[in-house]
């Protein structure tokens, strides 16, 4: 029987779990095959939805935006049966109209990292799926309604420019970012997207600036302690937003193109994929195996 329930899985700050009103909570700690996540998922439910928790920096922030195990971190999520991934990440503020504390639903990403794993397909197969628009346009409706609900000066599109890190812009860097029309720059968002639409899973990126990056007139450079100091002033927004998101996703199968992305994405022949590789993939082919299968006994009966 198709599961309908919508779960929510948000990848954020620790801080974002400690909500009123979260029940039946407990720590999972989720083997996968790419490794360790950065900490033990957080599952519970907000009102009658069930909801998974990780901070991508792990509890503590021990683990840099470059040295993230971004694939076992969302593959975690997956495995825990994670529809719909949240991303609530802090970014640089690249536009004058998008004011420290505001918030950027994301819908576009320039890819400005290097070295990071974002693919679950190789080793024995390959898949590639369609990116042009790499945040889900129901779940961005979704988050959009409940940031402006939540009281968020809010932007309801805007392009994400992911820097490789840990160190923040040049002021050059910054100018070059500017001058592509971008909106925010982060550090960590464009492999949890990438990883999620190979996963079939909705995405959505809740973008919350927390400076100007260091092109602003004010000539001010950006400190870790004003990036604090926004946060603080953000977390229960940020809350309130999750919570918001969880009661209004759509129960129901999912009608979105990422719910399917992998139906015709993987390139390699189904005799050529190896039975490690199907067990190592298994909680991302086994919506489509289950497709094949069924379209197969519909034609043999045929």
């Amino acid at each position: 029987m198709e599961r309908t329930e919508p779960r929510l899985g948000v990848l954020g700050g620790s801080g974002l779990y400690e909500m009123e009103g979260l029940a039946d909570v407990r720590e999972v700690w989720v083997d996968t095959p790419f490794g360790a996540p950065s900490d033990a998922v957080v599952t519970g439910r907000l009102g009658d939805r069930a909801v998974a928790f990780l901070p991508r920096h792990g509890r503590g922030h021990r683990v840099p935006p470059h040295a993230l195990n971004t694939r076992a971190n969302v593959y975690a999520l997956k495995k825990l049966g994670v529809d719909w991934l949240l991303s609530v990440s802090a970014v640089g503020s690249l536009r004058e109209d998008v004011h420290p504390g505001d918030v950027v639903v994301v819908d576009q990403f320039i890819d400005r990292t290097h070295g990071r794993p974002s693919t679950f397909f190789e080793d024995g197969i390959v898949a590639h799926v369609t990116f042009s628009d790499p945040c889900c346009a129901v779940m961005r409706g979704v988050v959009a309604d409940a940031a402006r609900a939540a009281g968020a000066r809010m932007h309801d599109a805007g392009t994400y420019v992911c820097m490789n890190g840990p160190q923040f812009s040049t002021r050059a860097e910054s100018a070059l970012h500017r001058s592509w029309g971008a909106a925010v720059i982060g550090m960590t968002a464009v492999q949890e997207a990438k990883l999620a639409r190979e996963a079939e899973m909705c995405f959505a990126t809740v973008a919350l600036a927390t400076d100007y990056d260091c092109w602003h007139a004010s000539g001010e450079e950006v400190s870790v302690a004003a990036v604090l100091e926004v946060l603080r002033h953000n977390v229960a927004m940020a809350r309130d937003v999750v919570r918001r998101t969880a009661a209004a996703l759509p129960a129901g199968a999912r009608r979105c193109p990422c719910a399917i992305a992998l139906e015709h994405a993987v390139m390699t022949a189904p005799d050529r994929i190896g039975p490690e590789v199907r067990a190592r993939l298994a909680p991302l082919l086994a919506r489509r195996d289950a497709s094949a299968a069924a379209a197969a006994a519909r034609a043999e009966r045929e």
